[in-house]
């Protein structure tokens, strides 16, 4: 596969609401340059605006191009960060438009807001594990769409009636004659072929690659070296820059010794910015030892004394006032008051750093004519707006050039860090690289929200839950990033995986209060609010089963009869593994059960704790429902990667502040789970005709809670903090 990095200026036009999704308001079709076919399809947009057009020539959210030498260009609205979606997409495609998968060329999406928004977001971004459920019904649409017009241009050519001719590896054929006609013979007929009013697409069991375990697209350019990522651009004439920033939120810079910086050897330039400053070096080497000879005197500002226990006493306060009202259920307050059993708890959540393997990285290049960008970004539109105000230019000045991203997590969803160069390159003659040391990365991060959470149950006779009440405190991503999302104090992440839980809970009751930590800025971070809410409710129905005296898998199942997907799925992870077998002494098995990003998901963990408190995650089982499954080893990868994630931010995780000042700083104080301490993984995966779910984020959560309840069942005792390992268990 041959990945174009395109770069683009904005596209201008009239807009059309996104309701008007006719057979022909979906897909246009018309010859593309050399006398191909170019399909354009108009994706429907979450409140918005979903195409727009110049009047001559139409600029789609995303378009399926047949050219004259057979190759089938896919413009790709998402963006590649190692979850697979430059294979699972054009397998949708290839499957319709019946092309050998290697037959697709993917080309990046230019940054346009109107043009590529995400149809499940309303603007142009990669996350929210929504890739393939955006993607499902509109590429195979297309794909189809294609192959039918390319059957008729076959048909009319040799004046045969379409209905006796098939598609077949990239050619059509008519079996009566023998003949047959490649694609690429046939591409400037169709594009004079009327859109057909009708589409059917395939069904489930005549998929030949829907299904199958596809090889990566991508893994032989990775593999080879070859793949280009942001930090891999290096323009004609670039400087590298690294910097140091405030080392408390909101500081400033109040003066710079910068003389033994200027005297190192490849060191080019100094640039003071009002809260940071920047070596601008030959080379990376050069720029960090100038940068660790520069002495500088830091203002810093409003939050000098700001601590970890600050913020969480003002979360914990907030917990006692009333919220917005996220759901309810019948009369929580009527239920309470007849428990036979009453049963409370408080949960804490810490702040986390993303810690991209790829550092954080911007190349920029500001002249007199404009603004030239390069970088891995999941939300170029973003990217491109932010550079274009922070230079002073027009819209159209500014190209961005996107490339692979070497981890996302959400924290490329962000346009900070093109500010910052962008800032930088404006003193800088010539395109300058600016590259984040990892100690300025995690001090400066933009950091998955601290939460705190009050739970309060009631019991029946026979220990089921009657009444369930859920409020909690913190700070909502989309209400910064996405105002509009935000609606009477509300989010759908912040409460998603706290509210329309798969269990048959008759009285029910969420509150979210929104409180933003001073200071520190909160960001998308992989699987987001279900990473805080399926950890806090998971566990707090693990206490209920113990209250119940019932094994924790019966209980939760007991809650399920109305929820069969979520039945087969906990009953699966149960029975895969074994969870009714024996464990030694200091070991436990745990369980967890969610619905989230659209898929089914349950896990039994093993886990080992020592006599001093260590706790090691020995085996996972994982069920996972997540509907049509389009590559299966895609599917098995995420969940694979999204435990280590989260196994990792189980354990280990979290980010502390004292004296306004990130605590963390590398890998060795923000520790990530080790190569050796990698537990064994099995994934199994229901079969389901149901439309797909998303799995990018789903084993991030889902561990989680299951490594908590693991630890109770091997110690007798609940650890309603995260990290749920370390002092906590050493400190008895």
């Amino acid at each position: 596969m041959i990945l174009d990095h395109n770069s683009s200026r904005a596209g201008s036009g009239r807009s059309q609401p996104a309701n008007d999704l006719s057979r022909r308001n979906f897909l246009q079709v018309g010859a593309a340059t050399g006398g191909g076919l170019l399909l354009s399809l108009r994706l429907p947009v979450l409140g918005g605006e979903a195409q727009a057009a110049d009047g001559s020539d139409f600029s789609p959210n995303a378009f399926v191009r047949v050219d004259r030498d057979g190759q089938i260009v896919l413009t790709m609205p998402y963006v590649e960060m190692g979850q697979g979606t430059y294979t699972a997409i054009p397998m949708l495609i290839a499957e319709e438009l019946e092309v050998d998968l290697k037959q697709i060329r993917l080309e990046h999406a230019p940054p346009n807001e109107k043009l590529y928004a995400n149809p499940m977001l309303g603007v142009q971004a990669t996350g929210n594990s929504n890739a393939m459920r955006g993607g499902w019904q509109p590429m195979r649409q297309a794909g189809a769409t294609a192959r039918i017009m390319l059957v008729a241009a076959a048909a009319k050519r040799w004046n045969v009636d379409p209905a006796s001719c098939r598609a077949q590896n990239g050619e059509v054929l008519h079996p009566p004659t023998g003949r047959r006609v490649k694609y690429a013979e046939l591409a400037a007929d169709a594009a004079g072929i009327p859109v057909p009013d009708k589409v059917v697409l395939k069904r489930p069991e005549d998929f030949r690659l829907i299904g199958t375990p596809a090889k990566r697209l991508d893994a032989p350019a990775k593999v080879n070296g070859t793949a280009v990522y942001g930090i891999d651009a290096r323009p004609a004439g670039a400087k590298i820059a690294t910097l140091a920033q405030s080392p408390v939120f909101g500081g400033r810079v109040k003066s710079v010794d910068d003389k033994a910086a200027r005297a190192v050897k490849g060191v080019r330039q100094i640039v003071r910015l009002d809260d940071a400053v920047a070596v601008v070096a030959d080379h990376m080497g050069a720029a960090k030892k100038g940068l660790a000879a520069l002495v500088i005197e830091w203002d810093e500002g409003p939050h000098a004394k700001l601590g970890t226990a600050d913020i969480a006493a003002e979360l914990e306060q907030a917990t006692l006032k009333t919220g917005a009202v996220a759901q309810n259920i019948g009369d929580v307050d009527k239920a309470m008051a007849g428990a036979a059993t009453k049963i409370e708890a408080t949960y804490e959540v810490p702040f986390l750093a993303h810690a991209t393997m790829e550092p954080m990285n911007c190349t920029a290049h500001v002249h007199k004519d404009g603004c030239e960008i390069w970088l891995g970004s999941q939300a170029m539109a973003r990217i491109q707006a932010a550079a274009a105000k922070t230079a002073g230019l027009p819209l159209d000045r500014v190209v961005v050039h996107n490339h692979l991203i070497g981890g996302g997590f959400g924290r490329r969803l962000e346009a900070d860090g093109v500010i910052r160069a962008v800032e930088i390159a404006k003193q800088v003659e010539g395109p300058v690289k600016v590259v984040w040391t990892r100690e300025e990365d995690i001090q400066h991060d933009i950091y998955r929200p601290y939460w705190f959470d009050r739970f309060a149950a009631g019991l029946d006779e026979k220990g089921m839950p009657i009444a369930w009440n859920h409020r909690f405190a913190g700070s909502s991503v989309i209400a910064r990033w996405l105002p509009p999302g935000f609606k009477n104090g509300l989010d759908p992440d912040s409460t998603e995986g706290a509210i329309d839980l798969v269990y048959a809970l008759p009285n029910f009751h969420v509150e979210f209060v929104r409180v933003e930590p001073p200071g520190i800025p909160t960001a998308f971070w992989r699987s987001v609010g279900p990473s805080h809410n399926v950890f806090v409710v998971e566990s707090f129905i693990d206490e209920l089963a113990a209250a119940a005296r019932q094994d924790p898998v019966a209980y939760r199942s007991a809650l399920l009869d109305h929820n069969p997907r979520a039945k087969a799925v906990l009953a699966l992870a149960a029975e895969k593994g074994g969870w009714a077998k024996k464990l030694p002494k200091g070991s436990g098995r745990g369980a967890s059960l969610q619905f989230v990003f659209g898929s089914y998901e349950a896990h039994v963990v093993e886990v080992e704790v020592s006599k001093d408190g260590d706790v090691r995650v020995r085996r996972v089982v994982c069920a996972v429902d997540c509907g049509t499954v389009v590559n299966p080893d895609t599917v098995q990868a995420q969940i694979q990667s999204g435990i280590m994630f989260g196994a990792t931010a189980a354990l280990y995780g979290k980010i502390t502040l004292e004296n306004g000042r990130v605590q963390q700083s590398n890998f060795d104080t923000y520790q990530v789970l080790r190569i050796n301490e990698a537990p064994a993984i099995e994934v199994h995966i229901v079969k389901s005709s149901e439309p797909p779910g998303g799995m990018g984020e789903t084993g991030t959560s889902a561990i989680v809670p299951a490594i908590a309840n693991a630890i109770f069942a091997a110690t007798g005792k609940r650890l309603r903090k995260m990290p749920v390992a370390g002092s906590q268990l050493k400190s008895g």
